[in-house]
């Protein structure tokens, strides 16, 4: 055991572990913690294991000990070798512990994927990073984890997390994805493939809604559809506000899986493999929620500015409303231009509210244009409520 250090960061003293922590030096380290704590006050205790190679049982003993003295201790930048011997213990079960991460660089990587939380990089040839808009990400990556792997397990193919790592001042999730390609890259670079991508995309749609999901895995897109209707529902006139919310509410509840944000970057073409990827939207709910989503990808956010299809696809307008009707076409199965244009005026019903509450919640740097693009969406909207008795899907 090397000199055990400590520093004040915050409102936290955090301790320097170094070397071997055994029977040899348990005791005399027990003590050089215990004083330097003690000098510190009542700060909570961080234990720092960068530089711990090895804890023995009678090193685990002193952690239990200071645990019962420092009831909020945690364990951070824990190696894999000492994780393994604090999870196999049960120590993370009592206490938090954080592993060390290693570091990966995004810069010059290739974008294969892209949702609104973050993006996903292909940083070698057998692997590609998730990586998370938010700093404080590590919560975001280990719900995405879980999700995805409950995902496989229910059968939809998707990508397999191995790995979390460092990724600036954020976290990435690190998955093996050979030879992957968006149908977002096929469309724009491969025209003749259009009908092969929406078959195929179409048919990982059903193959997501098909899964049910056991009571309490994943969060419900109703609940989250009412919260958005009730933040707006005062803004459309003469109570068609409370008339959507009404309509929402009438929407059954369902245990069958739904992506919350299944769009061309989020499908891609793994060697000869569909997959989808971006889990962290992963819900239960009405196939409504996901029709609605994926109107707002490739038709609704660039109603008023087609070049934002463009910009966030890397294909154009028409080629996006193109897939959108050829997707919705298929789903629904009918090519009956009447019966799609009724499931379309209620998808829009829950689309427009989506958008709405978003470019409240989400301002850009301009606030005239966010609010004559607010102020389109809230005529659409208007319009088809005064029409639209009912959002079910015939």
């Amino acid at each position: 055991m090397q000199e055990i250090t400590a520093a004040v960061n915050g409102n936290s003293l955090t301790v320097f572990l170094s070397g071997r922590i055994d029977s040899a030096n348990a005791a005399e380290a027990e003590k050089e913690i215990n004083r330097l704590t003690a000098e510190s006050g009542a700060a909570p205790l961080v234990l720092d294991a960068a530089d711990l190679r090895y804890v023995s049982s009678a090193g685990l003993r002193v952690i239990l000990r200071l645990k019962k003295a420092h009831p909020g201790l945690r364990i951070v930048n824990v190696s894999p070798e000492v994780y393994e011997i604090l999870d196999m213990t049960g120590f993370t079960e009592m206490l938090p512990v954080e592993k060390a991460y290693r570091t990966v660089s995004v810069e010059g990587c290739e974008v294969i994927g892209e949702g609104f939380n973050g993006k996903v990089y292909r940083i070698d040839g057998d692997n590609v990073v998730k990586t998370y808009k938010n700093a404080d990400a590590l919560a975001d990556i280990r719900h995405e984890r879980e999700v995805a792997k409950l995902a496989l397990i229910l059968g939809v193919p998707t990508a397999i997390s191995y790995d979390v790592v460092k990724v600036g001042d954020s976290y990435g999730s690190v998955f093996e994805l050979l030879n992957a390609k968006s149908f977002a890259k096929i469309l724009a670079g491969e025209p003749g493939r259009f009908g092969w991508c929406v078959e195929e995309y179409v048919k990982m749609l059903k193959k997501i809604h098909a899964v049910t999901v056991p009571p309490g895995k994943l969060p419900s897109m109703k609940e989250k559809t009412l919260r958005v209707v009730q933040r707006i529902q005062n803004l459309p006139p003469d109570g068609l506000g409370g008339k959507l919310l009404r309509l929402v509410e009438e929407i059954p509840e369902s245990d069958h899986m739904i992506h919350g944000d299944f769009h061309t970057k989020n499908i891609v073409l793994a060697g000869d493999e569909v997959l989808v990827i971006d889990m962290d939207t992963l819900s239960v709910g009405h196939p409504i929620f996901d029709l609605m989503q994926m109107y707002n990808s490739y038709v609704g956010f660039s109603e008023c500015d087609p070049g934002v299809v463009l910009a966030f696809q890397g294909y154009g307008a028409e080629v996006a409303r193109r897939f959108w009707r050829a997707s919705l076409a298929g789903y629904l199965g009918t090519e009956d231009e009447a019966a799609l244009r009724a499931a379309e005026e209620k998808i829009r019903c829950l689309a427009y509210a989506d958008l709405i509450d978003w470019s409240i919640r989400y301002p850009s740097d301009d606030p005239a244009q966010d609010a004559r693009t607010r102020d389109y969406w809230l005529t659409a909207l208007t319009g088809l409520l005064r029409t639209t008795d009912t959002l079910l899907l015939a």
